[in-house]
């Protein structure tokens, strides 16, 4: 299996349960890797025959950054459903942070696997 990965993905969205966090966009910070076989790709050098990670990547933006859930555990379903469902992917691992959600903590967030792992 080969991944393809995007780390550091900081997409400014409404996320939270409280409601100072329902006025104010926050950032979310996003790593996920996507199973996919890039030998096709490797043989043609051809954008087309891979899973391009800027496509993945703007079509996460636009969505993320239109949405207004409450927990980053809806988010995170809802954006691995994009990556199996539209992209195709067999598999993938989204980490998500939400970083300063918690005082004196740098990082918080989840972590999910989707799929089947090859």
């Amino acid at each position: 299996m080969d991944i393809i990965y995007l780390n550091d993905l900081r997409i400014d969205t409404v996320i939270g349960i409280y409601e100072w966090e329902r006025r104010t966009k926050q950032t979310v910070i996003f790593d996920i890797e996507m199973a996919a076989d890039i030998r096709k790709a490797a043989q043609s050098d051809n954008i087309d025959d891979t899973l391009s990670y800027k496509t993945v990547a703007k079509r996460l933006i636009s969505y993320v950054s239109t949405s207004e859930f409450e927990l980053i555990e809806t988010l995170a379903e809802q954006v691995a459903g994009i990556l199996l469902d539209e992209f195709k992917v067999p598999w993938c691992r989204l980490r998500l942070n939400k970083r300063g959600a918690v005082r004196g903590v740098r990082d918080v967030g989840i972590i999910i696997e989707r799929g089947e792992k090859h």
